[in-house]
């Protein structure tokens, strides 16, 4: 099954990720943003565009999805803390592209997440799926708006939406955006004041995650749903004594719970009866197991959620973290005190020993300073040890007679000496240290990088390999479909080269122009209306880098997604003129590599011998087709034409107007001199129907024929569009 997941990185995500890969399921990514922060390593294909984009279309026609599940409330592309009324119209107008999208693509699944927020009001029972919404704020106006959307597309275009509501879903945390979550906001407020407040009289039911993504995927792997919207619910009721109860055995008694209820009583459970019903309904997790293993969690990792400046449960605390901060920093310090102390003591100890007398304990305490804490605290040591020597020497000589003595001077620098000299060592090493460290983090992060690379390239691997396989990229098997071409007439030729394009580059959408001028190409056939897209006349000059591409003789590919623009096109030349122009809509993005490229030059080129071919044999039969001196065809020649056309057209290939021209006041050939500077290069006449003179315009409609009917009115030439030959 290929899935398509819609939204921005999350634990959501993850879970849906790894829960679908691990299931042997192909998972593609569409992220809503240009330049995502988070990294994927278990998708197939992630595609970094917002949701706004009209490339849209284009991922849905990429990956033809079996499923495609739109996170919706749980999508962190949205900031609702911030602008919430600019980011509801942003989340609405981007659901909207993506299910134009996917109605316009069809096929598949579109699953829509919701929340219990689109319930605002006050209920007694449990809240089933028949409840009319009642949202409150702006972000559950847009979830619940949301929903009317996606049930509107299944109503008038026959999308298969579904969507799901998810009961006050809540997981083990990451440090960003934690306060959506009942539980993981009454623990961070325990951890940071020491109390939590609650509401006796609200009640709701909780959902762990790991539970949620359970019941998510039973719905997305069964073949078919009986109903459009389901409640995802654990329906186990708790209100917030009962949660901060929980909470509190965790952190301890010292957890105070501040009782501030007020209002009348308001309960929140969302009934799952109908997906008990329809689907195997199992919870792992109940409330008090999943509470407990987020506050554990939290409390093991509280720095990375807590601030010391906000940790504590009142002014005595602050100060205490004051305190504790200033002991800190001031700890080396007094333990380079303390173990002076010794040392000093045992310095005037080892005076007295014959043993003893000569081994220097300053020496020793400065070195053991210097190689623990650095260059500070060698310099600190070492102005103790000065001072301790000194006070020593004064109780046998006076400070003048110390300070006199050279033998001081020697000693204070070698003990200055030994402990900059170690401390600048220990120094240096915690920098080659850190230094060390930030390296490795560096490689691991260019080592992630490589382990996606070299994922992407194993994906080409095997899909070259199954391309191999299959024989699809052969030029045996190219040549064996092209030859096909052989088998139609001179005037078919053009008609359906554009269907061995489709078969041959496994593209639905292909579209053949025939070059008029060094300006202008008119549309000759397509293969579906969204090959038309461009129109039946382009400026192929001022096409940007689609001309300058096809100027050089190369393939162009759409890489960087342009709008209205064809996914790859190539030009087929002859004697260094441009005669055609391919264009191909819906190529997958990983087939735009250089190997589609050539072989889309190979066809390009087995398409124009076939061309060239009959284009010299209508040459050698020319005087045989055309009334002679005039550009008027034989009615054979003229009625194959038509027949030709009629074939391409039923086959939806194009579409022609057919124009019966009255001569009865004039001769053909007058009429023919006159209106032969009149219709375009791509237009024909000729005599039809027991002599009757026609003209054909090709790529035209009845709309578009009014314009050249009253152009042949205003040179006095009445005619009609033939409807039976329209037919």
């Amino acid at each position: 099954m290929v899935v398509l997941l819609i939204g921005g990185g999350s634990v959501l995500m993850d879970e849906m990720i790894g829960k679908l890969t691990k299931n042997g399921h192909r998972v593609y990514l569409l992220t809503g943003q240009k330049n995502p922060r988070f990294s994927y390593k278990r998708v197939f294909e992630k595609y970094n565009f917002p949701y706004d984009s009209g490339s849209i279309k284009d991922i849905f026609e990429s990956t033809r999805p079996d499923v495609v599940l739109f996170l919706g409330a749980y999508d962190t592309n949205f900031d609702w803390e911030g602008d919430a009324r600019q980011e509801s119209v942003r989340y609405v107008s981007g659901l909207v592209n993506i299910l134009s999208a996917y109605s316009i693509v069809k096929g598949g699944k579109f699953f829509y997440l919701s929340s219990q927020e689109v319930f605002g009001d006050i209920y007694i029972d449990n809240i089933a799926e028949e409840e009319p919404v009642s949202p409150r704020g702006f972000k559950a106006m847009a979830l619940a708006q949301g929903e009317e959307t996606c049930e509107n597309f299944r109503r008038t275009q026959g999308a298969d939406t579904i969507i799901l509501r998810f009961d006050h879903l809540y997981w083990i945390p990451r440090k960003e955006k934690t306060e959506e979550q009942e539980c993981v906001r009454m623990c961070l407020e325990a951890l940071k004041t020491g109390r939590i407040s609650i509401n006796e009289r609200r009640a709701f039911s909780l959902i762990y995650l790991n539970d949620a993504v359970e019941l998510a995927y039973r719905v997305l792997c069964a073949k078919e749903q009986k109903h459009a919207i389901y409640h995802v619910s654990s329906m186990e009721t708790v209100n917030e004594r009962q949660l901060a109860g929980i909470i509190r055995e965790e952190l301890g008694d010292s957890i105070r719970i501040v009782d501030n209820t007020v209002g009348a009583s308001s309960r929140q459970v969302l009934d799952s009866g109908r997906y008990q019903q329809e689907f195997a309904y199992e919870i792992f997790h109940n409330c008090e197991k999943g509470v407990r293993q987020v506050v554990r969690y939290m409390v093991r990792h509280s720095h990375s959620f807590v601030s010391e400046e906000d940790e504590g449960g009142g002014m005595a605390l602050k100060i205490w973290n004051l305190v504790r901060r200033i002991f800190k920093a001031l700890f080396p310090f007094l333990e380079s005190l303390a173990v002076f102390a010794l040392a000093f003591f045992l310095n005037d100890r080892a005076a007295d020993s014959a043993f003893l007398a000569k081994l220097d304990i300053y020496l020793l305490y400065v070195l053991l300073f210097s190689v623990v804490h650095g260059q500070q605290q060698a310099v600190f040591t070492a102005l103790l040890s000065v001072i301790g020597y000194c006070y020593r020497q004064m109780s046998v000589h006076s400070l003048f007679e110390v300070l006199l003595d050279y033998n001081t001077y020697v000693w204070m620098a070698q003990l200055f000496i030994v402990g900059l000299v170690v401390g600048y060592m220990k120094d240096q090493l915690c920098y080659i240290r850190e230094e060390g460290r930030c390296r490795v983090q560096y490689l691991n992060g260019q080592l992630q990088d490589m382990e996606e690379i070299n994922e992407s390239n194993v994906k080409l691997k095997h899909n070259f390999e199954s391309q191999v396989v299959n024989h699809r990229e052969s030029l045996g098997k190219i040549y064996e479909v092209s030859s096909t071409l052989e088998r139609y007439g001179p005037e078919e030729v053009l008609f359906y080269a554009a269907q061995v394009l489709s078969n041959l580059m496994n593209c639905r959408d292909v579209a053949v122009y025939n070059v008029a001028n060094r300006d202008y190409a008119r549309l000759f056939s397509a293969t579906s209306p969204e090959a038309r897209r461009l129109g039946n006349s382009i400026q192929y000059t001022g096409m940007g880098e689609l001309y300058e591409e096809l100027k050089e003789h190369r393939v162009y590919i759409n890489r960087n997604m342009v709008e209205n623009m064809p996914m790859m096109a190539s030009a087929v030349y002859s004697e260094d003129s441009m005669q055609l122009i391919i264009m191909l809509w819906s190529v997958p993005w990983e087939r735009m590599t250089l190997g589609e490229a050539n072989r889309l030059t190979i066809v390009g080129y087995l398409i124009q011998n076939a061309v060239v071919r009959a284009n010299r044999y209508l040459d050698a039969l020319r005087n045989q087709r055309y009334v002679e001196g005039t550009s008027v065809l034989e009615e054979s020649a003229f009625t194959h034409l038509v027949k030709a056309f009629f074939d391409a057209k039923e086959k939806g290939l194009t579409e022609y107007i057919l124009l019966e021209i009255f001569t009865s006041e004039w001769n053909y050939e007058y009429v023919a001199g006159t209106l032969g500077s009149t219709i375009r290069q791509s237009d024909y006449l000729g005599f039809f129907k027991e002599g009757k003179l026609y003209a054909l315009l090709p790529n035209t409609n009845k709309e578009n024929a009014g314009s050249v009917i009253e152009r042949f009115h205003e040179l006095g030439v009445e005619c009609r569009i033939d409807e039976e030959a329209v037919l």
